[in-house]
């Protein structure tokens, strides 16, 4: 079973980053979670990715799957994979009606141009009616590290902007965030969204144990910097492509620098790129840890 060697050393933590913790999975993973499912606590949230080569059926049965084995389901929505505003319906009402969602994490998506009228979240979100649907919570994304494609000032505006245009639709906002491997940058995007007002629930997202060479295609895949002097600082090396790394040192540096205090709600969310047992088992030793 995979471990946490890392956690219990050095200074005390002072949150603990678990209890809660969120995880993602693409349709087509969700049969393979009663594998899992045991170690895996009751409730938790699990995302459903909204790949391109995966159908709106495919999700919902997800979705679905999820409630069956006692899971708490969160679709994406990629605002610009929408083809129009009745694919966005349907969608919403197949969720609601066939797998009792409550809770929705919408994302632009990375098409260069929109498959239908949603430019971007935002404007996905303005047409969305959640009490018509049964939406409570709302997810939107954060970027630590920044985009590679979007100025930290559009970023933070666009954030404030989704912010505001939910806060009068009663619903839950949180905030989930694209996997990093340094926890400087993440402790002070915190300092910056709380100062700006945002109160609640962040989810930080965290690469599960994985080859390093796979944790180094995703981050290039997704623009997160992943330098040399990073990857020593996450407890690994460049030059160790097929060894597995897991987030450790990272996590041991978040649980001892975020004062829930100060920083206000905070979990993870886990990105199983090394795969779905290796991230339950990770996850399940270090909720040990901190009982």
């Amino acid at each position: 079973m995979a471990t946490l060697s890392m956690i219990d050393s050095g200074d005390a933590p002072r949150a603990d980053l678990l209890s809660g913790f969120s995880f993602e999975i693409s349709a087509k993973d969700a049969m393979r979670l009663e594998a899992i499912r045991p170690i895996v606590p009751d409730g938790t949230v699990v995302s459903i990715t909204y790949l391109p080569n995966e159908s709106d059926e495919a999700r919902i049965a997800a979705a679905a799957q999820l409630r069956a084995l006692g899971l708490t389901p969160m679709p994406h929505v990629a605002a610009r994979r929408v083809a129009s505003a009745d694919t966005l319906q349907r969608f919403l009402d197949g969720l609601s009606c066939g797998a009792g969602v409550e809770r929705l994490f919408v994302i632009a998506g990375d098409l260069a141009q929109p498959a239908g009228p949603f430019a971007d979240a935002r404007a996905l979100i303005s047409a969305v009616d959640p009490a018509r649907h049964g939406i409570r919570t709302v997810g939107i994304a954060g970027y630590p590290e920044g985009h590679p494609a979007i100025s930290r000032e559009r970023l933070d505006q666009a954030r404030r902007d989704k912010i505001a245009d939910l806060s009068g639709s009663g619903v839950e906002i949180e905030i989930l965030t694209q996997f990093a491997f340094d926890g400087a940058p993440i402790v002070d995007w915190l300092r910056d969204i709380r100062a700006d007002g945002f109160g609640g629930m962040v989810r930080v997202g965290l690469p599960g144990p994985a080859n390093v060479g796979t944790l180094l295609r995703f981050a290039a895949r997704c623009g997160v910097g992943a330098s040399a002097k990073v990857m020593a600082k996450y407890g690994t090396s460049l030059a160790k492509l097929f060894n597995t790394a897991g987030p450790d040192l990272l996590y041991a540096e978040l649980a001892r620098e975020i004062d829930p205090a100060v920083l206000g709600p905070v979990t993870v969310h886990l990105y199983p790129f090394g795969g779905l047992q290796k991230m339950a088992e990770w996850a399940a030793a270090g909720a040990a840890i901190a009982r």
